[in-house]
């Protein structure tokens, strides 16, 4: 079945090719499919485009299949276009003349811009409250470590002490930045296209303001022709924001790669985190660790590969555009995963001490000693070149006590304000609403 047929066969090669795996993707959009149709139907009722009858078995009908989609029992029909095709055959096959009337007053069009964007932002909700338990466990382990120091690098040289407070806490301000982005990609999303139709809106007397009350929308896509152009924009935008955090993700992996190296030893995780050779049978791999680095270059790339399938296409709707779904929709699952193993491998990490006991790392307090002596009045200069021309013949023996006191230094890392900070963010994020109006328009019958 498709929404389309006029009676006139298509070529198998041709449907084979135009549908590819969307079929199975859009299993991924059957909930919000259904929710956006339960809303239609509310609007076509109250604009006397449906009678009371009907809509009372269409709303009957589309709660059983919603319930069907999210236990994952709903399927799409061999010979089925799309999850859109499917759920008019369900209702057209249960009740009729009612199931046809479905489609009055919207396009394909109209369902597949509303469809990503409900499901992208019930995955922003989700993704935020994982990003959050993360940072919440970057905190704890900053404050654990905040007075516990670790060679910092430039170049990948020894440069400046450091501390586990302070790399732990980098990580989870890092997050907070990540979720600004987030904030307002969300805005970007939360907003209503349907009853944009093909683009050009609907000749019917349609209310979209209902709809963006029912669907628990922040405000209406106002104009028909920018509500399909925001096809692949919306994606864009939210794919900045999630290769933001894969970044962040891929840079703490990166570091505790390096870290548990034998070279470095300032880490350890458990026998059961890490893996081994075939051969070697001392070996200890981060495979968890370069796997996340991986995945999350990959989305890194996200934004890129949209811009590729979209950019300088006309107005209007564009087959081009399905492929989106491809690389978008199986991204917040694959960003979830890593978050998830990030937050296990952290769980179990082990710090070592001492560290800086060891005499290749003397240099690293070598500022330290140049800012000493400019303390007892000695000019910057001749203190740097003192302590050089000290290195130089190997006499530099420095005092290892730090008493850095400023905002985000070794000892303060600044967490509270950091916490702070993220808390300010999560603010400007209002899932209630959403939440709300999705739970009223399924009546929870869940």
């Amino acid at each position: 079945m498709k929404l389309w047929d006029k009676g006139t066969a298509t070529n198998r090669l041709v449907e084979e090719f135009t549908t590819g795996n969307d079929r199975d993707l859009d299993l991924l959009l059957a909930p919000w499919d259904i929710l956006g149709s339960m809303a239609h139907v509310q609007m076509l009722l109250d604009s006397k485009l449906l009678k009371e009858a009907e809509t009372k078995l269409l709303i009957k009908e589309l709660e059983n299949l919603y319930h069907l989609a999210i236990k994952g029992e709903l399927q799409i029909e061999d010979e089925v276009e799309d999850i859109h095709s499917q759920i008019e055959k369900s209702l057209t096959l249960k009740l009729g003349e009612a199931g046809e009337k479905i489609h009055t007053a919207r396009s394909r069009n109209d369902q597949v811009l509303l469809d990503i964007r409900l499901f992208t932002r019930d995955q922003i909700g989700l993704l935020t409250g994982q990003v959050k338990e993360l940072f919440d466990l970057l905190i704890e382990k900053s404050e654990a470590n905040k007075d516990l120091l670790m060679p910092g690098y430039t170049h990948l040289q020894v440069a400046l002490p450091s501390s586990f407070g302070l790399w732990f806490g980098a990580f989870a301000e890092s997050l907070t930045d990540d979720l600004i982005l987030l904030s307002a990609a969300y805005r970007i999303v939360n907003q209503n296209p349907l009853g944009s139709a093909a683009g050009y809106g609907s000749g019917f007397p349609i209310d979209r303001k209902q709809t963006t009350l029912l669907l628990g929308f922040g405000d209406l896509v106002w104009n028909s022709v920018y509500a399909q152009m925001g096809r692949g924009k919306v994606e864009k935008t939210v794919a900045f924001a999630l290769s933001s955090v894969a970044a962040t993700l891929s840079k703490l992996a990166t570091d505790a790669i390096l870290f548990m190296n034998q070279n470095f030893n300032f880490i350890h995780f458990p026998d059961s985190l890490t893996t081994g050779s075939s051969i070697m049978p001392h070996k200890k791999n981060p495979d968890v660790l370069e796997l996340i680095r991986a995945k999350c270059n990959n989305l890194q790339a996200l934004p890129n590969d949209i811009a590729l399938i979209t950019t300088n296409l006309p107005g209007g709707y564009h087959r081009d555009f399905q492929l989106l779904k491809e690389r978008f929709l199986p991204a917040f699952e694959q960003l979830f995963g890593c978050i998830q193993m990030t937050k296990l491998m952290l769980s179990h990490i082990k710090v070592h001490k001492r560290i800086l006991e060891d005499q290749k790392y003397e240099p690293l307090f070598s500022v330290e000693e140049i800012n000493r002596k400019v303390k007892e009045g000695v000019p910057f200069r001749q203190a740097y070149r003192e302590v050089a021309a000290s290195i130089a013949k190997g006499t530099f023996h420095p005092e290892k006590t730090i008493r850095h006191i400023h905002e985000g230094s070794i000892g303060n890392p600044g967490n509270d304000a950091i916490k702070k900070k993220m808390d300010e963010i999560l603010k400007t994020f209002d899932f209630q609403t959403a939440a709300k109006a999705i739970q009223k328009l399924v009546k929870e019958t869940e």
